[in-house]
């Protein structure tokens, strides 16, 4: 059975194609091509080409309102639906049907399209119009009838409320999946709730730091990635899995609010975990969002711009140390990309001497990307060393001050900027809900990404524990967590259905890490690349999974400009270095 609501943006359509045709026949024989219109299929009169027209365009109409949902506020979306619905019709009807009923081929040559580029315009204005007319008189409709579209004599059928907690690859992957399984379903309805408004790329994280990108170049608005998904920015308070309520808070100065569901997806990620190390939470800097790679990159120039007038050597060399902590991908990748961020725009602080520059990586581990093979990450080491970076493997951090990051066997590094990338853990939410989770803090789930012991509950992503094949977890990469989105969709709406679940599976492609200065490392189905190759390998695969056209024109732009101009060294926050005899000064007023 036909919903009522179809029916009605059909016959709304209908009468939107009439305006649309109506305005095209107008614009047609002002100049002067109904009467050519009417004789190419066989009429002796205008009128009776006109009435044909009309009729199909009240056909087309129809099919618009059946096949189009109503937006309400997104007028231009419709317009330019209308516009593609027209450019279609073009094809469908004068390059394809009306050659076939007057006894020719469809005329797809460029040459006969070309000559047909009138017609072409015309199509193209009957869809924009009727696009539009579609919206004005839905509006119209729902304002003046509010109740009438709904139905009087049966009531709606109950909604699945599916609620999804993060923005993250994993969030968005579902919310995104399930748009498209439920394009034409009203009975399900998506919230997807998050911190922040984007979904962030964060394999190029490390280059907003290091000033080559642009923040919000690498940045995806959740409600322009999932626009069919109802979104709440808010952070979640806590789940209660027997009430089916997600408490959530919207604002600090705004009342908490509750969130009934009926499926639940945690992709809540992961955050910073500091293994209990003192003072380094304080005075350390971390990379999992916009926020800190802008951060840093401010702290890094703030820097410069202080040692750049510092009198005293052993201060400034103490603002020029660098230090990164932990040996994995980000790691590695950001100690790679502040170390050219550094010397691309030492020409700006002709006091500041190369020799007063280190970077160092601490490594508890006795070599470095423990997830390459032996020889990649042997190759990643000597590059970098042989630029200058120093590396200390199998050291362990101990404490870390405003001054100094201190190492086991009581070694000192005096240093301003401390980078940690040495431990994430899942979100430390998840501990308060009922399911079983690891020792991480990861929610255990079985292989259909269903919580354990919790049959409405699903998990995804860095926050989740799903077990491969062989018994063990699968690593949290953002393609895992990508591939999980999808499927947890699927298993959600076949679990609503009655059907059976479908079983996580994946191997990773690759794993690529870039080494900055145009050099790389890269295993993909098991064949191994490094220098160029490999950094380019890195910058087309990653390019390539940008979400969206403008943000991948954006990224390549950047790229192609930090090419050719050296990177941009303006200070977005007034971020201040204060060294120690300031901090005394300070203390004694």
């Amino acid at each position: 059975m036909i919903p009522p609501s179809r029916r009605r943006d059909a016959l709304i359509g209908a009468l939107a194609g009439i305006i649309g045709g109506f305005i095209l026949a107008l614009a047609l024989q002002a100049k002067g091509m109904m009467s050519d219109t009417a004789g190419l299929i066989g009429l002796t009169s205008i009128e009776s080409g006109l009435a044909l027209h009309l009729t199909v365009s009240t056909l087309a109409g129809a099919g618009y309102g059946a096949l189009f949902r109503y937006q309400r506020g997104a007028y231009a979306a419709a317009i330019s639906t209308g516009v593609i619905y027209g450019l279609i019709w073009w094809i469908v009807g004068p390059l394809t049907l009306s050659p076939i009923l007057m006894g020719q081929g469809p005329t797809w040559s460029l040459g006969e399209a070309g000559a047909s580029f009138l017609n072409l315009t015309g199509h193209i204005l009957f869809g924009g119009i009727t696009g539009f007319s579609f919206y004005v008189l839905v509006t119209a409709y729902e304002r003046w009838f509010p109740e009438s579209h709904e139905g009087v004599s049966a009531p709606p059928p109950p909604r699945t409320r599916v609620v999804i907690l993060g923005g993250g690859f994993g969030g968005v992957s579902t919310a995104q999946r399930l748009e498209k399984l439920t394009a034409r379903d009203e009975s399900f309805d998506v919230t997807l709730v998050s911190q922040s408004n984007y979904l962030l790329f964060t394999p190029m994280l490390a280059e907003v730091a290091s000033s080559a990108l642009q923040a919000q170049h690498i940045s995806t608005p959740v409600r322009a990635a999932c626009p069919y998904t109802r979104f709440l920015r808010a952070a979640v308070e806590g789940i209660d899995t027997e009430a089916k309520t997600v408490r959530l808070l919207p604002g600090i100065d705004l009342p908490p609010e509750s969130l009934e569901y009926d499926h639940l997806v945690l992709a809540l990620g992961s955050v910073p975990y500091y293994h209990g190390l003192t003072g380094m939470e304080a005075h350390s800097f971390t990379l999992k969002t916009l926020e800190d790679a802008t951060r840093l990159r401010n702290h890094v120039l703030a820097v410069l711009e202080r040692a750049d007038v510092e009198p005293e050597v052993v201060e400034r060399r103490r603002q020029l140390t660098f230090v990164v902590v932990g040996g994995g991908f980000a790691g590695t990748e950001v100690v790679a990309e502040l170390f050219d961020l550094v010397h691309g725009v030492l020409h700006y602080y002709p006091r500041i001497e190369r020799e007063d520059l280190r970077f160092v990586l601490v490594h508890s581990r006795d070599r470095i990307l423990p997830e390459l093979s032996h020889q990649l990450a042997e190759y990643s080491l000597r590059k970098l060393r042989g630029r200058g970076i120093e590396f200390l493997l199998e050291s362990r951090v101990t404490e870390a001050t405003s001054e100094a990051v201190k190492l086991d066997e009581g070694r000192n590094i005096p240093t301003r900027t401390i980078v940690w990338t040495a431990g994430n853990q899942p979100n430390p939410l998840l501990k308060t809900i009922r399911g079983e989770t690891d020792p991480r803090g990861a929610v255990i789930a079985d292989r259909s990404l269903r919580v354990v012991g919790l049959d409405d509950v699903w998990a995804i992503g860095d926050c989740a524990n799903v077990p491969d094949p062989q018994g063990h977890a699968y690593p949290p990469t953002a393609q895992h967590a990508l591939r999980e989105g999808k499927l947890v969709a699927e298993n959600i709406i076949a679990s609503v259905d009655g059907g059976g679940l479908k079983e996580f599976r994946y191997r990773s492609v690759g794993l690529l890490v870039a080494l900055g200065h145009r050099t790389g490392a890269a295993e993909i189905m098991g064949r191994r690349f490094s220098g160029l190759l490999a950094w380019l390998l890195w910058r087309g695969l990653y390019l390539s999974k940008l979400p969206g056209l403008e943000k991948k024109v954006r990224v390549s732009l950047d790229w192609i400009l930090d090419l050719f101009f050296p990177r941009d060294i303006a200070l977005t926050v007034d971020t201040a270095v204060h060294n120690t005899r300031e901090k005394t000064s300070k203390r004694t007023i």
